[in-house]
């Protein structure tokens, strides 16, 4: 199957993944772990700097409020362009903004190792999160405009997203062992890894046809857009202290709403949108990325829980904690192995709500953890989790991009990708309020933060769910 070439950001060669009877070509291969070295590399960055935190709030004199700031100014970053970067990629070319973006990802991850203030950390986290959001959806997009929709590009993806899942359950551990060298090893490495997956792309991903003229880019819509996505995003991360009052906030999310509300305004009247609306038609895109949202906040909600109980109140050291997470990466095994095949046999609707089911069971297990429960104890909630990950995130993927036309993959990607990371900041932010707000004890917070994942994954469960009865719906119709 040769890819369009009216389509901008397609490929002027055949696709890399075209091969008959479903099976990929070595170069297909090749460009297929080039892309997963960079959401590997993603990954394992933002993991790494996770555990690291504390010794960098040491070394550089940063205030607990202060350091919170470098993990959040990747984050606002990340979110706020990633809707930007995804459409980007269809209009100006996957393979040029991919490379351009990896490489200012590579530069200011080094610039970040040579920090000597905060600030300079949290300016450097905050360029490294925009690079991302331009680099991911630009990777993804390559993938599913360079592999045949079906049995193909589904094991493509669910193999990436097993490896993006591998380099955040890694990072974890290796963050630990390079922090207890030096916290800056952290930003250095993912400089090498970046490096040669820089040189390898230039030589695997091929080359994308230049757009046609005539075309216009929406400079108010995107100007508009980003800016509403900044703002709602920051909003969120203000939840994280609810002591600084609600006026501000709410005024931050009111502006977000407006900025949002002009956005489409904008778009309805524009010659060439940046978002075509009416993409959202689509109920299957609509309900991945509604799923993609509640679990993505439920996991990373959970996760923060689950590091709070076990430094906090159990008082395991960084690497004791990372080592008692590192069950979650199943993921890493299960995804391209197990779930391809569970997909071919039950279809994307179950196995997703099979992911969504598994984390509930999860983190009700876990809210009977008390202040001296056994490690054993809390297997299964990691393995499940681990399970449930790689049930749910791939998957996920798969129908945020089905049926979607090929110059339209990189918004769809950038849909998706926002919804993840609106997902991660909204359970974030919102565990750590309650944490924060809890009475009593802290093992009666932790067990009242923990509602909020539960909480969420049920609403997801709910969500993917309500996909079958629509179906059936349509065809009595």
């Amino acid at each position: 199957m040769s890819t369009s070439t009216s389509a901008p950001g397609s490929t002027t060669e055949s696709a890399p993944g075209s091969v008959a009877a479903g099976r990929m070509s070595p170069r297909a291969w090749g460009m297929l772990l080039v892309l997963c070295g960079a959401i590997f590399l993603e990954g394992i960055d933002v993991a790494m700097l996770n555990v690291a935190l504390p010794t960098i709030r040491e070394d550089l004199g940063m205030s607990t409020g202060g350091v919170s700031w470098v993990m959040s100014a990747y984050v606002l970053a990340y979110a706020g362009f990633m809707l930007l970067g995804g459409r980007t990629a269809d209009l100006l070319g996957r393979r040029r903004m991919f490379l351009f973006w990896l490489t200012v990802f590579l530069v200011f991850s080094g610039l970040g190792g040579f920090a000597t203030e905060g600030w300079m950390l949290i300016v450097a986290r905050f360029v490294t999160g925009a690079s991302a959001a331009f680099m991911t959806p630009a990777g993804l997009s390559i993938i599913t405009t360079g592999f045949p929709e079906g049995p193909q590009r589904n094991r493509a993806l669910l193999f990436y997203a097993g490896t993006a899942a591998g380099g955040f359950s890694l990072g974890l551990v290796i963050g630990g062992l390079l922090t207890a060298i030096d916290w800056r090893l952290v930003f250095f490495v993912p400089v090498v890894l970046a490096a040669a997956i820089l040189v390898a792309a230039a030589a695997l991903i091929p080359r994308d046809e230049r757009p046609e003229a005539g075309g216009g880019f929406d400079l108010v819509g995107a100007i508009s857009v980003t800016g509403s996505m900044l703002l709602l995003v920051y909003g969120v991360v203000r939840l994280e202290h609810p002591a600084e009052g609600p006026g501000r906030t709410i005024l931050v999310f009111a502006g977000g709403v407006a900025l949002l509300l002009a956005f489409v305004a904008v778009e309805r009247r524009a010659a060439n949108p940046l978002v075509r609306l009416g993409i959202l038609r689509s109920g299957a895109l609509v309900r991945a990325n509604l799923g993609a949202l509640l679990f993505a906040g439920s996991f990373f909600g959970f996760q923060f829980i689950a590091v709070f109980y076990l430094q906090e109140i159990r008082g395991w050291s960084t690497l004791e904690t990372s080592f008692a997470l590192l069950a979650v990466g199943a993921d890493a095994v299960l995804a391209p192995t197990l779930t391809p095949r569970l997909v071919e046999r039950f279809g994307n609707r179950r196995v997703i709500l099979g992911g969504m089911v598994l984390a509930a069971v999860a983190y009700a297990l876990f809210l009977s953890i008390d202040g001296d429960t056994s490690y054993l104890a809390m297997f299964p909630t990691m393995l499940l989790l681990g399970s449930a990950f790689a049930l749910a995130y791939g998957p996920l993927t798969i129908a945020a991009t089905d049926g979607i036309d090929e110059d339209e993959q990189g918004l769809a990607g950038g849909l998706l990708y926002t919804a993840f990371q609106f997902g991660a900041a909204l359970g974030l932010s919102t565990v750590t309020a309650v944490l924060a707000g809890a009475g009593g004890s802290e093992l009666d917070g932790f067990r009242t933060a923990l509602i909020v994942p539960l909480v969420g994954v049920v609403l997801g469960a709910a969500v993917t769910a309500s996909g079958r009865r629509g179906r059936r719906a349509r065809t009595a119709a």
